[in-house]
């Protein structure tokens, strides 16, 4: 027979009592009588059948069983207070912040947020940068990455179905390349962090031997793209972030190879944790915007 759950009350004694290892300093923390924390406690302890501290002459250390608990409790404590104040709360009105890949957002996603903004004018949005992700990991309640899909406790919606194609500058030289074998005489811009570069499209047209020596290395795609945008070499783009800069002649595809990506943008979510009230808008939404864009790159 299953053990009756304690109240909530005596759980959360339990926590902020096992944080300060004091019953004193718990009691100022809840605004309760040292002796009724340790009457709680005691009430915990008896109910589940084990002893959580040990009381000790200056102060209090928990047993192997309290130290197994603690985890537990302060995780489902956490937990019921954010959704406590995303749904009664200041969190209604919180900003739906959304982590994303910066090439991403410049070239894909800001040019369409005024369409969101103008069907949802009442839910606020804030953008936040992945390349620290160490950083805002925790604060974002949507998080759109590049990758292969599968990230072990988290939902992955696809945003993007590629090709990988070569784009240079109209102005980056006299005569612009006609086949993968003249990459070699131009600057290739390499960037870290795509398993799909230079050396895969290489590889899968049959040029696996071009190996330009005046390449140029850098950390993100979006600088990759400015730098090429400004006539300073030849960069891998993907078909969905290069559209607008091809329409608007800023770029071009000076090559008819194209490669499929097996590498996309994903719209992430952790799988079990409550969500921002104005996530799932967000998400049929931008889901909406990428559907449109797919059917129009397949035309």
């Amino acid at each position: 027979m299953k053990k009756r759950l304690p109240p909530l009350n005596w759980l959360r004694t339990f926590e902020v009592s096992a944080r300060h290892l004091n019953f004193t300093q718990a009691a100022a923390e809840l605004n309760m009588t040292q002796a009724a924390i340790s009457q709680q406690i005691k009430g915990l302890e008896s109910q589940l059948g084990v002893t959580l501290f040990k009381r000790l002459p200056r102060g209090l250390e928990l047993t192997e069983a309290g130290l197994a608990y603690l985890p537990v409790v302060h995780e489902s404590i956490k937990r019921l207070a954010v959704a406590t104040d995303e749904l009664f709360g200041r969190g209604r009105d919180r900003s739906l912040t959304v982590r994303t890949n910066l090439v991403f957002f410049t070239n894909w996603l800001a040019p369409r947020i005024g369409r969101f903004r103008e069907q949802f004018p009442s839910v606020g949005l804030r953008f936040t940068s992945n390349i620290w992700a160490e950083e805002s990991e925790k604060d974002a309640d949507l998080d759109i990455r590049y990758g292969k899909g599968s990230w072990r406790g988290f939902r992955a919606d696809r945003l993007s179905w590629d090709e990988l194609i070569p784009v240079c500058s109209p102005s980056i030289g006299d005569t612009l390349p006609s086949s993968p074998e003249d990459l070699i005489n131009y600057t290739l811009l390499h960037v870290i962090g795509y398993e799909e570069g230079w050396g895969y499209w290489l590889s899968q047209t049959g040029y696996p031997h071009i190996d330009s020596d005046q390449s140029i290395q850098l950390d993100t795609l979006i600088t990759g793209l400015e730098m090429a945008v400004q006539g300073y070499g030849i960069a891998l783009g993907r078909t969905s972030l290069v559209a607008e800069l091809i329409e608007s002649g800023r770029l071009i595809a000076p090559l008819e190879e194209r490669i499929p990506a097996s590498e996309a943008f994903y719209l992430v979510s952790p799988d079990k944790q409550y969500e921002h009230p104005h996530a799932g808008i967000f998400r049929d939404w931008i889901l909406e915007e990428a559907e449109h864009s797919r059917h129009i790159d397949s035309m």
